[in-house]
């Protein structure tokens, strides 16, 4: 396998590999990894649908990629990824796959014409005293110190910050600044999580930092993720074959490890409640998507909180059976052991059948979100909340299937350990309708009506015990690689798999973990899109000094005598050259 950039690979077609139609792949869980194998097994590696079967532990597919109206409950969405166009493999998957309701047109298609027709801009990105706009909204509000602390972790190399929090890294002045503040709630990072994934991501959207404020640089599907990505790749995948079956959970892979090869040789599984041992032979690959982050999701309702006792998941527990045959497996107990309690752990969605609620919220994001465009643009922050609650809103409908009086929000709190300033307990211990009266509050609603409101919505609180696992501190070799050394018909798929550069929490890392397994193990000559390298760049490196800096140039900074004497024969150095050309550019000089 190797990696590729530009379109002369981007639009060729693979050969067929050797001995593809001799072939088989069994992969365990139909989350967006492993549906995203499946195509590329089969667009790429040419084998045949019906050979390639889909182990899945629920009664349906998708993973962490839902959304879905329950009969019981109503609309339920656990959360979304926020998608940008440099996802090189997401795109060069999705133009693949059709349309459910018109096969000429692609997904991607699909998408692009959307985002085209209504972008992505958010007018309001964080909030406080009611529904206030800050002060400061639009600036990143970065001290000189908080700018060399991030510069001096984007130098420092993985290996040094193996284990290592975000808050050993960085002071106090960087955490009261707008950036953490929008960078950590769009991303879901804790002070207390890995230095090394800030890092990646510091590096992976460095071409971002400009858009933090406004969020313009994402995109949004047409509805919710479940129906406008999982539906049309079910379709495509039942329609060329593929095997899916439900209610199978596999207990554990039997590895024969000799002569420094790793081969699965058996899958132990438990279908529809009985036991079953399927043998395989080198032929038969095996995709595992090792770990979950919404494993043992809890909900509860308007009345109840969501229960948060819950028993170690499936996923977990063959993570573990893994790791205990070979070291190179990983090991998920970094991952899902000792979750802090203040961690991110609950989100709801919240119904609503009338427009009392409008006015507040076309305050806020200045759009009418009855409009059929895109509402918040990703979460609007609510600064002085003690869960630091967010609220997002996508286009309405967001379900294909909603009426036209219905507009669903979902809200998050990234600290579950505090009481909240409306509601005085921990988000935990909420019900749908308190978490509803706590995001009402900071909204503005009149205290007087927030009661009458709530109890008319629906609200769904959802207790995800894994949801932030993918950033617990971790070094090298706590995750294993995609294809670990000497394997020769065993991968690892999905977020808890090694890759190089990319980032975890991301549509991007599912799909490329699954094309890198398939292209690995069927030795498939085609290169795989490499993360875009917009760190690389110096034109997007030199537009990110401007913007953490507040859009001052380098003259504008405040600098002591003898930088001072050095920016200015700089600056004499560079006159009339093509650095002094870009440096202009970029607004710096």
């Amino acid at each position: 396998m190797y990696y590729s950039s530009g379109n002369y690979e981007a639009f060729a077609h693979p050969k067929k590999p050797a001995n593809a139609d001799k072939k088989s792949a069994y992969i365990v869980g139909s989350g967006l990894a492993g549906l995203a194998a499946a195509v590329f097994l089969i667009r790429d590696g040419q084998v045949p649908g019906n050979q390639i079967h889909i182990l899945e532990e629920l009664k349906l597919p998708g993973g962490s990629m839902d959304g879905i109206l329950n009969e019981q409950r109503g609309y339920i969405i656990r959360g979304g990824r926020e998608m940008e166009p440099h996802f090189e493999t997401l795109w060069d998957l999705f133009r693949s796959i059709p349309t459910l309701e018109n096969p000429d047109v692609s997904v991607l298609d699909e998408f692009y014409w959307l985002n085209k027709k209504d972008p992505s801009y958010s007018k309001t990105r964080a909030i406080e005293n009611r529904g206030q706009k800050i002060a400061t909204d639009g600036q990143l509000t970065l001290s000189r110190k908080a700018v060399e602390e991030i510069a001096k972790l984007v130098l420092t190399s993985e290996e040094k910050l193996g284990d290592i929090k975000i808050n050993e890294v960085f002071g106090s002045e960087f955490f009261k600044s707008n950036f953490w503040l929008y960078w950590s709630t769009m991303f879901a990072f804790e002070p207390w999580a890995s230095a090394i994934e800030m890092r990646r991501y510091l590096l992976r959207f460095v071409h971002h930092v400009g858009t933090l404020q406004n969020m313009s640089a994402l995109k949004f599907t047409k509805y919710n993720q479940y129906e406008s990505l999982v539906k049309p790749m079910v379709k495509y995948l039942e329609d060329k074959g593929v095997q899916f079956q439900y209610d199978t959970i596999v207990n554990n892979v039997i590895v024969n490890r000799t002569a420094g090869q790793k081969i699965a040789t058996e899958l132990d599984m438990t279908v529809a409640g009985e036991k079953e041992t399927l043998s395989l032979t080198p032929d038969d690959f095996v995709f595992v998507t090792n770990g979950s982050i919404t494993e043992s999701t809890t909900y509860g309702d308007n009345n109840h909180p969501a229960p948060t006792e819950h028993a170690i998941g499936a996923s977990w527990q063959l993570w573990e059976k893994l790791a205990e045959q070979d070291p190179s497996f990983g090991h998920p107990a970094k991952f899902y052991k000792n979750i802090p309690e203040a961690n991110w752990v609950i989100s709801a969605t919240c119904t609503f059948t009338d427009n009392r609620i409008v006015p507040y919220i076309k305050k806020i994001t200045g759009k009418d979100p009855h409009s059929g465009s895109i509402v918040t643009s990703g979460p609007v922050s609510i600064k002085d909340s003690n869960w630091l609650l967010g609220i997002s809103i996508s286009r309405q409908p967001h379900f294909k299937q909603q009426n036209p009086n219905e507009l669903i929000v979902w809200l998050y709190g990234l600290f579950s350990d505090q009481p909240g300033n409306y509601i005085q307990k921990k988000i935990t211990d909420c019900n749908g309708q308190e978490l509803c009266e706590e995001f009402l509050y900071h909204i503005g609603v009149p205290e007087d009506q927030i009661a009458d409101i709530a109890k008319d919505a629906n609200s769904i609180p959802i207790h995800m015990p894994y949801i932030t696992s993918y950033f617990m501190p971790r070094k090298t070799g706590d995750r294993p690689l995609v294809v670990p050394e000497g394997s020769q018909n065993l991968a690892f798929i999905g977020n808890f798999a090694e890759t190089k550069k990319d980032t975890v929490f991301t549509t991007e890392y599912s799909v490329r973990t699954a094309m890198e397994a398939v292209y690995q193990l069927l030795d498939i000559d085609r290169g795989v899109p490499e993360v875009f390298a917009s760190s690389y760049d110096i034109r997007t490196i030199l537009s990110s000094i401007y913007y953490l800096n507040d859009k001052k140039s380098l003259e504008e900074l405040p600098l002591n005598k003898v930088e001072q004497i050095g920016l200015e024969a700089f600056l004499k150095k560079i006159k009339g050259t093509y650095l002094e050309e870009i440096f202009r550019d970029e607004h710096l000089i």
